[in-house]
């Protein structure tokens, strides 16, 4: 679901209903001028939206000015003015828009000043959220004609409203330093701001609401159809029960598609890509990493992960570069610019968690920008992939995760584990780790004598510490 459905579902679906109950006791309006009213006031208040100034005394007189509003929008609700009609039109279309035009995010409609695939899809998003903000303030309206008596209880609770408008008005208030600053306050503050996605809850809500009091029309038009045995009051009242029957349904969806799609965007859109699983690989008897070539030949991203012997997780990836022969990819899982978020497969593409960029995939193995960070000295032949503990070892430096694993002191034998040891020393290309300060001081001061008498005590073969003094 896309961000912009959403985000203008949030801006204008309380303003939608509200007008759709505003205009429930009126007459219907002419259709021309509720257009170009709402048309207009959407346009200025966008536009001011975008150019409202940050600075803490016009978001307080802003705030004031729809505690205003709101307050005369429900006593104007008295009236059965059309003329009124119109101006609150108006009014609450500028004040959601203003709140919609000050959304920074509303600037990554596109990234690029050329007409493009995410443009099209996104002003798409926004003209059927628009579309559907119309649908649930007209079917609103409709429902409450039928049923009067929701009205004003429907009005009260969609001035709840004034909960958030009021925490914004404290933390104005606080900030400018004309309320003390207090934790019972800023409790408040919390609770009540920076709740969008709760605003279509809470619009989903009130559609529920309506349509479960609109189930006593429904049933009394279906028994006033099954009743009627006269043929053209049978016909009338069938009509009336299909229509009613509809717009239940209608009422039905618009709920669904509110709520769906606020939930869809919270627990999944709006999620951050997720890893795929990393298959663990360990250091053969010669000192080297070794790959079947037909697990990553296929165009895929194959991700790995070597735990170093301090424990490091140390993840790299893999990736055929080229769907008609073998040229292989070998890189860490993160990036000199972006650090060790990671990349994912995204369709045919592989992108960069941290900041989205599509990385062109012919062109990983390379170093420069956000590619991923080049693995030296590995090489395959048809067979499989070799990587040295030598080029492995240097990934230690862009990984910051630590696991825990078993180790020895190899000064006195004893049991622990890597997270816990207070003192670690390394030497010869391998890390060792001590249960107490005055075995790190013996072994600093005659490494030899303790690796010769527990030679396996760190869980790594004589193979690997050749392999890291070679290097060294």
């Amino acid at each position: 679901m896309s961000h912009f459905f959403v985000t203008v579902l949030q801006a204008f679906l309380p303003a939608a209903l509200l007008l759709g109950l505003h205009w429930s006791h009126r007459s219907a309006p002419r259709l021309r001028p509720l257009v170009w009213t709402t048309l207009l006031a959407l346009l200025v208040g966008t536009l001011v939206g975008i150019r409202l100034p940050s600075s803490q005394t016009v978001q307080l007189i802003f705030t004031l000015i729809q505690l205003v509003a709101l307050a005369l929008f429900l006593l104007s609700q008295f009236t059965q003015s059309s003329k009124l009609g119109y101006l609150w039109q108006g009014v609450l279309i500028i004040g959601a828009a203003v709140h919609w035009g000050d959304d920074p995010n509303l600037t990554a409609l596109t990234t690029t000043h050329v007409v493009n695939t995410d443009l099209l899809l996104n002003i798409s998003a926004v003209i059927l959220a628009f579309g559907w903000v119309a649908f649930s303030a007209v079917l609103c309206s409709m429902m409450v004609r039928r049923l009067p008596r929701l009205r004003w209880p429907l009005l009260l609770l969609v001035a709840l409203l004034v909960l958030p408008l009021s925490g914004g008005l404290m933390l104005m208030l606080m900030k400018l330093q004309a309320l003390g600053l207090t934790k019972p306050r800023l409790s408040f503050v919390a609770r009540v701001t920076n709740n969008g996605a709760a605003l279509n809850y809470f619009c989903a809500l009130l559609l529920a609401l309506l349509s479960a009091g609109f189930m006593l029309p429904l049933l009394k038009t279906r028994q006033q159809m099954q009743a009627t045995d006269e043929a053209i009051a049978k016909r009338k009242a069938t009509a009336d029960y299909r229509n009613t029957r509809r717009t239940f349904t209608a009422a039905l969806l618009a709920l669904l598609v509110v709520a769906l799609g606020q939930l869809y965007w919270d627990k999944v859109a709006s999620q951050p890509p997720r890893l795929s699983e990393a298959q663990s690989v360990t250091l053969g008897p010669d000192g080297k990493v070794h790959i079947p070539i037909e697990q990553v030949r296929d165009g895929k991203l194959h991700r790995f992960v070597w735990i170093a012997d301090d424990g490091k997780a140390v993840h790299f990836f893999v990736i055929n570069r080229y769907p008609d022969r073998l040229r292989l990819g070998v890189v860490f899982d993160a990036c000199l610019l972006c650090g060790d978020q990671g990349y994912v497969m995204g369709g045919n593409q592989v992108i960069c968690v941290a900041c989205g960029v599509r990385i062109f995939i012919p062109s990983i193995g390379k170093a420069g920008g956000c590619n991923p960070v080049p693995i030296e000295s590995w090489g395959n032949d048809d067979n499989e992939l070799v990587i040295s503990y030598a080029s492995l070892a240097v990934g230690a430096n862009y990984f910051t995760t630590v696991v825990s694993m078993d180790v020895v002191d190899p000064v006195d034998g004893s049991k622990l584990t890597n997270l816990k040891a207070e003192h670690k020393y390394r030497y010869a290309g391998k890390t060792y780790f001590f249960a107490s300060e005055a075995n790190y001081n013996k072994f600093r001061d005659n490494p030899c004598s303790f690796v010769t008498a527990h030679p396996a005590g760190n869980n790594e073969s004589a193979t690997d510490n050749a392999a890291a003094d070679e290097e060294e």
